[in-house]
């Protein structure tokens, strides 16, 4: 227990010296903030550095210039140089995050698709081998996913099939017009695969952290609740023994050793909660609000109807109790509080009602109601509180009965 205890205040210390570090660098992307498997770096796929590699194709036509096999071996080196230039423009653009999005790499796939053409029925031969290249270069292109990428690669390696094969004749026109489909499609797919990836590897990340949120939240609530309702029990009865203690002795010496008991006893409850496996009950709740009222010289009033109920609905509304108890010991200066259980069939109430100074000297805002009031309604029930006629205060919770299970899978844990 001691080992749990002190594993989740320095998970707590680490997650809010994180969120001290985001706020201060206005992002939330720090080393140490991270959980371990997103410590490794995410693999985002091929990135603009392996689309280089495939320029290679292109070297038949730069022998071809080399050697003065081509005619106007000058315009056939800037027609080379230009391709090579806005090929490597359109993957840039396409892999920079800001112009990733934009219509520059649109801009730029256009003219490399004019540059194509030219040279390839400028020049003919291995020319043809840049329509292959021309459609990797559009698989790299976001712009184009989708059926617009679909329709342009089918109009592309048709183009270049016929071309091909009515410049060079037919026995290369399949294998140009299949090799410039198949280079785009596998060059998209695999770039979307890994998109999504990423985007999976970012949704765990978020949902990490909501997970991490609501864990502590989990632990606030239960921290308050029971250390809120604990200490103030542990007032009242150390107030008794003060009193009691000039005249009997004993009845001092009782009140003692309940504050002993009600120590020991928070102690067990904190080191589950931290856990979180607490499960509270019912009828041990209305069993120490009897004491903690008549130790506070107030008359406990306790009526329960209907048939028993599911454990976990009996631990969430279990914590009604406490909270309610607890704001009528330290807010109300009442002399009476009754606790009425009312179970039906579907439904369930708790109705807490005292005879104090009503709203104005209890808590009724505070984060004890806020969080029974959520947590109620995680499991379909309701909370309600405010004065009970010109006097008193009142606190009403309903519960199906059917959700208790849910109740205390998202509440009392």
């Amino acid at each position: 227990m001691a080992q749990t205890w002190e594993a989740t205040v320095q998970h707590t210390k680490q997650q809010d010296a994180c969120a001290a570090d985001s706020d201060a660098a206005g992002s939330t992307d720090s080393g140490r903030c991270r959980p371990r498997w997103a410590e490794r770096k995410a693999d985002g796929g091929p990135g603009k550095y392996a689309f280089l590699p495939w320029l290679l194709m292109g070297m038949g036509a730069f022998s071809n210039v080399i050697e003065g096999k081509t005619g106007n071996p000058w315009l056939a080196g800037l027609g080379l140089l230009a391709f090579n230039s806005v090929y490597i423009t359109v993957v840039w653009t396409s892999f920079n995050p800001r112009l990733r999005h934009s219509r520059r790499p649109l801009y730029a796939l256009a003219l490399l698709t004019a540059i194509t053409f030219a040279i390839a029925l400028g020049f003919g031969g291995d020319w043809f081998l840049f329509f292959p290249l021309l459609s990797l270069a559009s698989g790299t292109v976001r712009a184009l996913r989708g059926k617009k990428l679909a329709a342009w690669l089918i109009a592309l390696s048709g183009a270049a099939g016929y071309l091909t094969g009515w410049h060079n004749g037919s026995p290369g026109a399949f294998g140009v017009g299949y090799g410039t489909f198949l280079s785009g499609t596998v060059t998209a797919t695999v770039l979307s695969l890994f998109d999504t990836i990423q985007e999976l590897n970012t949704t765990r990340q978020e949902l990490a952290r909501s997970a991490v949120e609501k864990e502590r939240l989990r632990f606030s609530r239960d921290l308050h609740d029971l250390l809120g309702h604990t200490l103030s029990v542990v007032v009242v009865k150390a107030e008794a023994v003060r009193r009691l203690a000039p005249r009997n002795l004993d009845a001092a010496l009782a009140q003692a050793a309940d504050i002993e008991a009600v120590g020991r006893q928070a102690l067990t409850e904190i080191r589950e909660a931290v856990t979180g496996y607490r499960e509270g009950s019912l009828s041990t709740e209305l069993d120490r609000a009897r004491s903690v009222l008549e130790a506070a010289g107030i008359e406990p009033v306790v009526r329960q109807a209907g048939p028993p109920l599911p454990p976990q609905a009996g631990a969430l509304l279990g914590w009604v109790v406490r909270e309610g108890v607890t704001n009528t010991v330290r807010h109300s200066g009442a002399t009476t509080c009754e606790i009425s259980v009312h179970a039906g069939e579907d439904r369930v109430r708790v109705t807490i009602t005292d005879d104090g100074r009503g709203a104005g000297g209890l808590n009724a805002g505070g984060t004890g109601l806020k969080g029974l009031t959520e947590r109620l309604a995680a499991a379909g029930g309701t909370l309600h509180s405010g004065p009970d006629g010109r006097r008193g205060f009142r606190v009403t919770a309903e519960l199906p009965v059917g959700t208790g299970d849910m109740a205390g899978a998202e509440g009392v844990r």
